[in-house]
């Protein structure tokens, strides 16, 4: 894919492109806190019939440079909106993970004819009850310990039979880990956890076709009025049920 550096008012986003050529509605993957692009490599492997957009999220991956680390879910959400400006991309189909999916919902929400349709895995809405703020303030004494941090981190997020039968989905956990700085992550946990507003009204509110998908084992709840396929595995449903969440992406064509 061919990777260029978008300047948002966040800093310098890395965006990745496989053109197609086809008139038909390009489509953009955002991926889930602690990641990269590389979440969806096998998703994107499977869509040939249209241009795919992938964006590294800010601080992850290569989106490093100037990046203004005093950011909000609303921010990231503008964000998006300018990467599309900047690929003079009028309307696009939006596949989010977990923190992707809580951008792409708030920019359809503030932008519904930007968007096509939108699919949301994997995507917290709540906000943070005190016992789980209280419980990231403890996992982040942790951080000293990053490789115990890290682990810790896995198990939450996947599957218990996911890392049981797959130990190299633990290997690409630590891979894109391992370029946030601790601070950066204490500072992407507040972006995406800590100061999350409540989201029900926006998916109860949304004007854009929406799909949702979920684990199992997941955390986080089925989002209301939102169609939701369950799949086996935790929180990372792109790497834990590749097959599956490769034909959602294809429904919301």
């Amino acid at each position: 894919m061919e990777k260029i550096l978008v300047n948002t008012h966040l800093g310098k986003i890395a965006v990745y492109k496989k053109i197609a050529d086809t008139e038909n509605i390009p489509i953009i993957f955002l991926h889930g806190v602690y990641f990269d692009h590389h979440l969806w490599d096998i998703q994107i492997e499977e869509i040939k019939d249209r241009t795919v957009i992938t964006v590294d999220m800010p601080l992850h991956g290569e989106s490093w440079l100037n990046i203004n680390e005093d950011l909000s879910l609303n921010d990231c959400a503008d964000m998006l909106i300018e990467i599309l400006d900047s690929l003079h991309i009028k309307k696009v189909i939006a596949i989010g993970h977990s923190w992707g999916s809580m951008t792409i919902l708030r920019a359809a929400h503030n932008y519904p004819e930007r968007f096509a349709s939108i699919g949301l895995c994997n995507m917290p809405f709540h906000t943070a009850t005190k016992k789980e703020k209280a419980t990231f303030g403890i996992q982040h004494l942790m951080l000293v310990f990053r490789n115990f941090y890290t682990k810790q981190a896995a198990k939450i997020l996947f599957g218990k039979t996911s890392l049981k039968e797959n130990p190299s989905l633990l290997n690409q956990f630590k891979r894109s880990m391992s370029v946030l700085s601790n601070k950066q992550i204490k500072q992407i946990n507040k972006v995406a956890v800590l100061n999350a507003d409540d989201a029900t009204e926006l998916i109860e509110t949304l004007k854009v076709k929406a799909l949702a998908l979920k684990g199992e084992e997941d955390y986080v709840p089925t989002p209301p009025k939102i169609e939701t396929t369950i799949v086996k595995g935790g929180h990372i449903s792109p790497l834990e049920s590749p097959t599956e969440v490769t034909e959602f992406c294809k429904s919301l064509f």
